[in-house]
């Protein structure tokens, strides 16, 4: 048996304002920062064998404060990064729905059929994702161990993981500095919890939109 903890970072100043931030390099406000201490508090007494993030800086060091407690490093993992939006990436939600609005619509009704204007499509983030996903679940049988992505990588494993293909991604709710856990055992996936945020009440933040 295997646990498969998969965390999403803490807040950025772009998830704030509704930026799309794909792979820009968007580093954690100082909420953010508060939450993902709080993240890695809440699994600090879980055993925990190996932890991986995506490369870029807002989820390395969300994985960087579950790690500290544990005294194992983090290993970058690229099959982990966020979409790439192509053309939207650094746009505000409400630009790409003024120059974008027939895509825009599709984002949001049938996010499946969408490949962002140089960029990516679900499917191809989905395939990367559990490619590697499964790949560790080879090297790491009968351990545990962390997955600390975005919004888009964790709603799509998600959505793998339940058996849902990815029509159902606006189904999945994943908050800043959520964790959900996910028991792998005799060829199968347990769903234990999604979308945890109960470690972050002490903040007494508003949530945000789903971005």
């Amino acid at each position: 048996m295997s646990k498969v903890y998969l965390v999403r970072h803490g807040q950025t100043a772009w998830n704030v304002g509704e930026i799309f931030r794909g792979r820009a390099d968007i580093p954690l406000d100082d909420t953010g920062k508060q939450e993902v201490h709080l993240a890695g508090e809440a699994l600090k007494d879980e055993t925990l064998h190996a932890i991986y993030s995506s490369p870029l800086s807002r989820s390395m060091e969300t994985a960087e404060n579950i790690a500290k407690f544990h005294n194992i490093p983090v290993t970058p993992l690229d099959a982990i990064i966020d979409i790439s939006y192509g053309e939207w990436e650094g746009c505000e939600n409400q630009e790409v729905k003024e120059n974008y609005p027939e895509l825009h619509d599709l984002w949001h009704q049938e996010p499946h059929k969408i490949k962002f204007p140089g960029g990516e499509s679900l499917d191809e983030v989905r395939s990367r994702s559990m490619t590697a996903l499964e790949q560790l679940l080879a090297k790491h049988q009968n351990e545990n161990f962390v997955l600390v992505a975005h919004r888009v990588p964790n709603k799509v494993i998600c959505c793998a993981v339940l058996g849902l293909d990815n029509s159902h991604f606006w189904r999945i709710q994943q908050d800043t500095a959520s964790t959900n856990l996910f028991v792998y055992r005799d060829g199968q996936w347990i769903i234990s919890f999604l979308n945890d945020t109960s470690y972050l009440k002490s903040l007494g933040k508003k949530p945000l939109a789903d971005f």
